[in-house]
């Protein structure tokens, strides 16, 4: 049995695109993986520690191999819970929306939670930085209002082309992308694009 961790980070619900060709994502795999675990985290509930006082001092003691004092050690255990969480799935399905050409913030925060030395990657003068999360593959839903496969907009996407580097950085080689685009076209132009979204979706997620 494997465990499918899914993150969400629209704030729309029901009238996210994201969302709704996730949700048919998880409806294909939970049919073609009927005893898998599927752990939901949607950004807009999850309480995560703020990166100041404390919890910045620790980091900063990881980054020079230093020891932590008491209330460091407990600001930092809050960091590596979430990062224990994120890092006890096999697979992973995360949906987003296009926010100003990059990524909702608490997804932002999610990441600057989890991208930590020690624990999603590491570094060495010789051979560099070193993703630590390898071997899981992940399946991103991206959903945009414009389109950004031309020349003159692709230089605009700080969504996929981010998103894609972090994973990358902590150690993803198998990412599956489905993008939803555009969203703020004509109803039938929109239906019909969400329609070949969850298409690409579910298959996807049937081999997963």
């Amino acid at each position: 049995m494997s465990k499918l961790l899914y993150i969400e980070s629209s704030p729309r619900k029901a009238r996210s695109k994201s969302i709704r060709v996730a949700n048919a994502f998880l409806d294909a795999y939970k049919s073609a993986n009927p005893d898998d675990e599927i752990l939901t985290i949607d950004l807009w509930k999850k309480k995560l520690p703020e990166f100041d006082g404390d919890t910045i001092d620790a980091k900063y003691q990881v980054l020079h191999g230093q020891g932590h004092d008491a209330s460091q050690a407990k600001a930092w255990q809050s960091v590596v819970d979430v990062i224990d969480e994120f890092k006890s799935a096999d697979k992973y399905l995360i949906s987003l929306p296009m926010w100003n050409f990059g990524i909702p913030y608490k997804l932002k925060h999610y990441i600057d939670v989890i991208a930590q030395p020690g624990q999603t990657f590491s570094f060495s003068p010789e051979t560099g930085y070193s993703g630590l999360v390898t071997g899981k593959p992940v399946a991103v839903v991206y959903a945009r209002g414009g389109a950004y496969g031309s020349e003159q907009t692709q230089g605009m996407d700080f969504q996929k082309t981010y998103l894609e580097l972090i994973l990358g950085f902590v150690g993803f080689t198998h990412i599956q992308s489905v993008v939803v685009e555009p969203t703020l076209a004509g109803p039938d132009d929109v239906a019909a694009t969400e329609t070949a979204a969850v298409q690409v979706a579910t298959e996807i997620a049937s081999t997963f």
